[in-house]
C-alpha cells in the first residue's frame, strides 16, 4: 500500500478528464436513445395499464352501484312479501275465525235438532207404551171382572165396552195426579 502513495497514491482512482469527457458524451446518446425510442414505448404500457386500471375501477364502481341497487330492489320486494305474508296470515285467521264461527252456530243448530228428534222420539215411544199398558191392563181387567163375576166376558162389543170404560177412569186418575 505504500508503493501505491509512493507512486501518485490516490491518482490512480481518479479517472481522466478524456474519460470522463467520452463517459458523459455516451451517456447523453444513450439517454437520448432511450428518450427518444425507449421510453414512448414504456409510456405507452403504463398509459395502457393506467387505463386498464381505471376501466377495472370504473366497472367495479358500477358493478357495486348496480349491487346496490339490486340490494335495495331485493329488500324492497322483501319487505312487500313479509307485508303480503302478514295480510294473507291476518285473512287466514279472519276466516279461520269465521269457520270457527259458523261451524259452533252448524253444530248448535244440529244439536238441538238431534235433541229435539229425541224428544219427539221419546214422546212417541211413551205414546206407544201408554197404548200397549192400556191395551194390556184392559185385557188384565177384563180377565179380572170376569173372575170376580164369576162368568167369562165372552162378548168382544162387551168386553171392548168394559176396557174402554176402565181406561177412561184411569186417564181421570192420571189426569189428576200431579206430573213429577
Amino acid at each position: 500500500m505504500e508503493s501505491i502513495a509512493a507512486d501518485g497514491g490516490i491518482d490512480l482512482f481518479i479517472p481522466k478528464t478524456y474519460d470522463i469527457f467520452w463517459s458523459l458524451v455516451i451517456l447523453i446518446i444513450l439517454a437520448v436513445f432511450f428518450g427518444k425510442y425507449f421510453m414512448p414505448k414504456f409510456q405507452a404500457i403504463f398509459d395502457e395499464r393506467a387505463a386498464k386500471i381505471q376501466g377495472g375501477m370504473e366497472k367495479a364502481k358500477k358493478a357495486q352501484e348496480a349491487a346496490n341497487q339490486a340490494k335495495k330492489s331485493y329488500e324492497d320486494q322483501l319487505n312487500q312479501a313479509r307485508v303480503e305474508a302478514s295480510k294473507i296470515r291476518d285473512d287466514a285467521r279472519a276466516e279461520a275465525s269465521h269457520i270457527v264461527a259458523d261451524a259452533r252456530t252448524r253444530a248448535q243448530s244440529e244439536a238441538d235438532q238431534i235433541t229435539a228428534n229425541a224428544q219427539r222420539s221419546i214422546e212417541s215411544q211413551q205414546q206407544q207404551a201408554l197404548v200397549s199398558l192400556q191395551s194390556e191392563v184392559g185385557t188384565l181387567a177384563a180377565a179380572l171382572a170376569g173372575k170376580i163375576l164369576g162368568t167369562q166376558l165372552k162378548d168382544d162389543s162387551v168386553q171392548a165396552s168394559m176396557i174402554d170404560s176402565i181406561i177412561a177412569d184411569a186417564g181421570q186418575q192420571d189426569a189428576g195426579k200431579p206430573k213429577a
